[in-house]
Order: structure tokens, then C-alpha cells, then sequence
């Protein structure tokens, strides 16, 4: 005898590409490239146990659903979209209680030219997107949202130092004081749903997951080009703390950093004893280095 669970189903993979163009002037633009993945959840069971598809809504309706929504409503930023598409997805099917939707948006930036960002031409900043997550319940209200940074590489020639570590016989890591330091970018904040309030707030807000991206992004490029990091540890923990401090809404900040190694040529077979400017990169294997960071006194809250 089998029993059922969990189920989710839905469509991945759904790509648009969104033009805005300013109200003034319709020749200055803006793009949106979205990746989006929506996962219905509710009384769909008998589809699994009993072969019966009355209540499922076809992953092709969901698939239409996300373009047609896409195309008739705002679209910026991919918050508000999926908590829009999350209230549209669970008002319209009684059978529907609950959504996951995951948006991707591929970073496209404006080009400069002669010191001024051109009207409609882009330059794509890949593979660094902007994410998000929103997972709703329909019966219980419950909303749980996060954004997220994913590769964003970044790399300093200097201003990072590693030492001071514990020490055994395993060991042949030798301390420095004077290190590259490289790094894939992951970053994710949770949102405090009792600071975001309900669906439609998330819709009707979308100036405060603007600012919490443009905070965090910032905030991280400032401390890793400022900071002379004591390990990587030390900095994503500082990173995590003033994303917290600018944002009363964000609960939580996690990074999960891989540390790109580079190493210096060993030249003494040419004679080169002192070599301190050319290093390989070694790619594998790599450190990881991952944190979540909260307000004090929350963590029992989590």
C-alpha cells in the first residue's frame, strides 16, 4: 500500500522578453528578460492515485497564463509579477491552494555613450541575474518571499589576507597577508512577511524590492572593494550585516561564496625565485564558504 504525501506540478521554462517605453518619449526604453517557473499545489491528488484529470489545469494553460499575464500587466520588478501571478493563479481555481513561482531576470544594463545611458540600446551583463522566490499558501495566508544576487563575479588583486588559522599536521596552506580574492556572488534576503504585509501589498510595493536589490548588490561590491578582508567569512558576515541595517524589512541574509583560488607560477626552473604577479587559475577544487546572518533575538523565529 502507497500513500500520497506531496505534489506539486506546474510549467519551468516560460521565457519572455518585456519593452516599456517611457510615457514622454516612446523612444526611451526599458527591457525585462524573465525566466519564470510556476508550481500549482491543492486537490489534485486523485490525478496521482486514481488517473482521474478533472481537476488538473493543464501545464500549458499555466504556460499561456504567465505570457498573457505578462503581456497585460507590469511586469517590474519580478516581486510584484509573481506575487501577481500567485494572487491570479489561486483566485481563479478553486482547486488551486497554494503556488510557488520562481522568476530569473537576466541583467541587462543601458549602454553609455559619450556620458549618457543610450535611449534603447543594452549590454548584457551575464550570466549575473536577479531572482526571486515567492511561495503562498491560500488556506493559511502564508507568504514567504526572497530576492536573490546569483553570479555576480567579482575579483580584487589585493586587500585580502588569510592567517591565523588552526594549524595540524594536514596542513600546508601557508598564512598571507596579501591575496587574490574571487568570488561567484550568491546572495539571498528573506523578507519579513509581517514587514510586506499581504499579496497585494507585495504588488502595489515595488519601489521597496527595487531598493532591497539595489541595497544588497551595492552594499556587497562596496565592503568587498573597501574592505581589507581578514577571510571571507569576516566579509560576507559585514555584508550580511549592513544589508540588515538599510533594510528594516529583510529577516534574514544568506551568502554562499565559493573562494576562486589563483596561484603563482612556481618559475624557479627558469630562474625566477621571486615571482608575485602571474597566477594560474584553479578552478578545482574551491573553498565554500556559506552564512545566514538575522537580527539578534530572531533566530528562534526561523
Amino acid at each position: 500500500m502507497a500513500e500520497l504525501f506531496d505534489s506539486s506540478y506546474g510549467k519551468a521554462n516560460v521565457k519572455f522578453l518585456k519593452v516599456r517605453k517611457d510615457a514622454s518619449d516612446p523612444n526611451i526604453q526599458d527591457v525585462l528578460e524573465a525566466n519564470v517557473q510556476v508550481l500549482l499545489r491543492g486537490k489534485f491528488d486523485t490525478s496521482y492515485t486514481k488517473a482521474d484529470n478533472s481537476s488538473i489545469v493543464p501545464t500549458d494553460t499555466v504556460k499561456n497564463t504567465i505570457l498573457v499575464e505578462a503581456k497585460t500587466n507590469n511586469v517590474w520588478p519580478i516581486e510584484s509579477f509573481a506575487a501577481h501571478l500567485a494572487k491570479h493563479f489561486t483566485s481563479k481555481y478553486d482547486q488551486v491552494e497554494g503556488i510557488e513561482v520562481y522568476i530569473v531576470q537576466a541583467k541587462w544594463t543601458k549602454i553609455k555613450l559619450e556620458g549618457k545611458e543610450h535611449a534603447h540600446s543594452f549590454r548584457h551583463e551575464g550570466p549575473e541575474t536577479r531572482q526571486t522566490y515567492l511561495n503562498y499558501d491560500k488556506l493559511t495566508k502564508k507568504l514567504t518571499l526572497s530576492s536573490s544576487i546569483k553570479d555576480l563575479t567579482v575579483l580584487k588583486s589585493t586587500g585580502s589576507m588569510f592567517y591565523g588559522y588552526n594549524v595540524c599536521d594536514y596542513t600546508t596552506l601557508k598564512p598571507t597577508k596579501d591575496r587574490i580574492l574571487s568570488t561567484d556572488v550568491s546572495s539571498t534576503w528573506t523578507f519579513d512577511p509581517n514587514q510586506i504585509g499581504s499579496l497585494e501589498d507585495v504588488i502595489g510595493n515595488g519601489k521597496l524590492f527595487d531598493r532591497a536589490y539595489n541595497e544588497a548588490r551595492d552594499v556587497t561590491l562596496e565592503l568587498f572593494c573597501k574592505e581589507n578582508s581578514p577571510s571571507v567569512q569576516a566579509t560576507m558576515y559585514n555584508m550580511a550585516e549592513k544589508i540588515l541595517a538599510n533594510v528594516k524589512q529583510i529577516a534574514t541574509v544568506t551568502y554562499v561564496l565559493p573562494n576562486k583560488h589563483y596561484i603563482l607560477f612556481n618559475l624557479e626552473w627558469k630562474g625566477i625565485k621571486d615571482n608575485k604577479d602571474l597566477f594560474y587559475p584553479s578552478p578545482d577544487p574551491n573553498g565554500l564558504i556559506k552564512c545566514t546572518v538575522g537580527r539578534k533575538g530572531d533566530k528562534a523565529k526561523l
